[in-house]
Order: structure tokens, then sequence, then C-alpha cells
């Protein structure tokens, strides 16, 4: 049974960082593309992150390029979202996913598996 585990969020004042992990269970990190999604109250799921199969190339949504950093560690079978220079409208439920066609999509219709989604809101 697969499934992606996602550490919790929580509230960071405007300038600040965090840094998001997921791991996975029965899944192998190593075989599969992983992305970074995000949906704010009301809106729709968008593209943050995401690495090709085996994390050859990195690809970032504009809105986060220069401040997210997106890694993993195969050995761990988990993925790293670092989040630096927070601003108040990178508030929104985040989420990991995983690929197995390894494509490092920005679309959300590759991703088969999924991680609960976790809370981090920024204060200005």
């Amino acid at each position: 049974h697969e499934q992606l585990v996602g550490s919790l969020g929580g509230l960071v004042p405007a300038g600040g960082s965090l840094r998001l992990s997921c791991a996975s269970s029965g899944l192998t990190f190593s075989s599969h593309a992983s992305g970074w999604f995000r949906q704010a109250p009301g809106k729709e799921r968008d593209f943050v992150a995401a690495d090709t199969w085996g994390g050859g190339r990195t690809y970032y949504a504009d809105s986060v390029k220069g401040r997210f950093t997106a890694s993993r560690d195969n050995a761990k079978n988990t993925v790293y979202l670092q989040m630096n220079n927070l601003k108040h409208e990178d508030t929104a439920v985040y989420y990991c996913a995983a690929d197995h066609l390894g494509t490092g999509s920005a679309n959300i219709k590759p991703y088969d598996y999924w991680g609960q989604g976790t809370q981090v809101t920024v204060s200005s």
C-alpha cells in the first residue's frame, strides 16, 4: 500500500523560512518523479515545483523561483521543499505527489500518489 506522508506545516512570519518533507511508504521515490502543489482557499491546486524521474531536473513555478528549492533523498525515500523569503501569498495547503511516469509535470493529472496536505500560513 503506497502512501505519502507529509510533515506538519505551520505559521511563519513573512520573510521567514520553512522546510516541508514528504516521506513515502511502499513507494520508491527513486523510480518516480515528485511534485509539490499548493491550494489556497477557493482556488485551484497550483503547481509549485517538480523534478523528473530519479531527480534529474527540477522545475519551479515563476512565483516561487529563487525562493523555493525542491530536493530529495532517495535513500530515505523522502522529498523536501525548502521555502525561503515566504510571502503572505504563499499561504496555502501544500501537497506532495509522486508520478511513476517520471515526467516532472506541472499538471496534476500524471501524479498517482498524493500526500495528505499540510497547511502553511504566512503572516503579513
